[in-house]
């Protein structure tokens, strides 16, 4: 936990806060806080700053907070991501987070399973779990806005045209297609596929809606792999 991340039931004061949950647990197990002690503190979804310990114990720990740094900057990345299988999608999502994505499209897809859309990961708190845990690792402080697109059909045709506009759309798709481009300064919108890759019917549909084909080579990479390395390509 790089951040201690702040959020508005946590506070007892305008400059004081008060947790009692998995946080207190590993500013005690891991940091091995003490009174007078000083953290990097961020407010959900606000600033950064210090926060110092005023009282700890194994119940409670009470911390006054000075915030004024602004939270680092998002990618201009829109990303359609083909739902991942359950145990991945947290892994993914906290990367996601991490790595600055602005807003986050799950997607059907004709190869994710129907069954991956009945996980308990997929409820707004699970999704916001893993996205808080991404923030804290990266010292951020706001959560990416997450959509869940069940319709592939209907999200391409009728919403994506306006999300890509004006921006560099792009689909990462294996194939012989141009390669990736590196070290964007423009917005982006990127579309990742299932391990399988998109079904030449939904590379039509989203070439339509602004996409264009894109590849990072002959491997066929796991989405928790393929999402940062063409984030890191792209900016």
């Amino acid at each position: 936990m790089n951040l201690l991340l702040l959020n508005d039931a946590d506070f007892i004061a305008a400059d004081r806060v008060r947790i009692t949950d998995r946080r207190l647990q590993h500013l005690n197990s891991v940091n091995k806080a003490s009174i007078g002690q000083t953290l990097r503190a961020g407010r959900l979804g606000g600033l950064q700053g210090q926060a110092t310990i005023l009282s700890i114990t194994q119940e409670a720990a009470e911390l006054q907070i000075s915030l004024q740094d602004n939270p680092p900057a998002k990618l201009p990345l829109t990303l359609l991501l083909a739902l991942p299988r359950p145990k991945m999608l947290r892994r993914t999502l906290q990367t996601i987070a991490s790595m600055g994505v602005d807003k986050l499209v799950l997607i059907n897809s004709y190869r994710v399973e129907k069954s991956f859309w009945q996980t308990p990961f997929l409820h707004l708190d699970a999704i916001t779990e893993q996205l808080i845990l991404g923030l804290e690792q990266a010292r951020d402080t706001v959560l990416p806005e997450v959509i869940l697109a069940k319709r592939f059909k209907p999200f391409v045709e009728d919403q994506l045209p306006a999300i890509a506009a004006n921006t560099h759309g792009l689909i990462a798709h294996p194939g012989n297609y141009p390669e990736c481009p590196r070290a964007l300064s423009e917005a982006v919108t990127l579309a990742i596929g299932p391990e399988g890759g998109w079904i030449p019917y939904e590379v039509e549909l989203l070439s339509k809606a602004g996409l264009q084909p894109v590849q990072l080579g002959e491997r066929i990479l796991r989405v928790e792999t393929a999402v940062p390395a063409l984030l890191a390509r792209l900016f």
